[in-house]
């Protein structure tokens, strides 16, 4: 319904106030709430803040439309589960041609005769603040639009509602193909049916999310640019958190143990050490 939506009643309610505003939200909320809140904090653990901070932002990845909290996670742990098994179903590993990926991704799902048992960490499964957000998750954007249409009108909505969350799930789902099949790579994993792949070029756009490679390689880690050049949007945050006495325990792929079957395949930057990162690329 929201891609029919941005795509009939995109382009006859655009203007430069609803763009913009359709800019500010996606960067935001797939920035702090995807990125940092869902991803790096809540599924990972990489990091740690206060309570009230962590809510903030699992709400504004929340607002990306994708899942719950506890749905993020499970779709998080099943489709890795999946890639590290030495037979992966097409789905989770993201073979099959573009079109018909997408279909797969965005309308499908997998049903498994033996399904791994995943158990979220008791002080998520019991917070009444995720289960509330997973109980509403698909309504969490009609706060959204109530407030874009009392200070911006019809526009507002169809931009900062409609459209942000087509383009978010579309953009999340183009990273997952591409950065799965080929890309560059410095780090793989022996015996297990997926790699990961850095999309070095839209490291911007993504907040750091497209060095999957990286992520792949130490998936742990709170900053997902590991080189001299990875622009990670979602890392700086975390450091602005941490200089601001918000953010502690920091994980680094220096600070966590390192994967079973990892090793180093390229050196791009092997006379270079990125500032802030205590690891060279001929470690393994």
């Amino acid at each position: 319904m929201m891609i029919i939506v941005a795509l009939v009643a995109g382009p006859l309610t655009i203007s430069w106030d609803a763009v913009a505003v359709f800019a500010c939200l996606t960067a935001t909320t797939i920035c702090l709430g995807h990125s940092v809140g869902m991803h790096r904090l809540l599924i990972h653990r990489s990091f740690a803040i206060p309570m009230w901070l962590e809510y903030i932002l699992v709400y504004l990845g929340t607002l990306v439309g994708m899942a719950g909290p506890f749905g993020m996670i499970y779709a998080h742990d099943i489709r890795d589960w999946a890639q590290r098994q030495r037979v992966c179903h097409d789905l989770f590993a993201h073979r099959r041609s573009f079109f018909q990926d997408a279909f797969w991704q965005m309308h499908c799902a997998v049903e498994l005769r033996h399904p791994p048992v995943f158990v979220i960490e008791d002080r998520v499964a019991r917070d009444k603040v995720y289960r509330f957000l997973e109980a509403t998750w698909m309504w969490q954007q009609l706060p959204m639009a109530l407030l874009l249409f009392a200070f911006g009108g019809v526009s507002w909505v169809v931009w900062g509602v409609a459209v942000r969350v087509s383009v978010s799930l579309t953009g999340h789902w183009l990273i997952g193909h591409f950065a799965h099949r080929s890309g560059q790579q410095t780090w793989s994993v022996d015996d297990v049916a997926v790699q990961g792949f850095n999309l070095n070029r839209f490291g911007l756009v993504t907040f750091g999310e497209s060095f999957h490679g990286n992520h792949h390689a130490f998936p742990q880690s709170a900053r997902l640019g590991l080189q001299s050049g990875e622009i990670d949007l979602g890392w700086w945050f975390i450091k602005l958190l941490e200089r601001q006495g918000l953010a502690s325990g920091i994980k680094l792929p220096d600070s966590v143990p390192h994967r079973e079957g990892l090793r180093l395949v390229a050196k791009p930057h092997a006379h270079q050490r990125t500032p802030g990162y205590g690891i060279s690329a001929t470690r393994v």
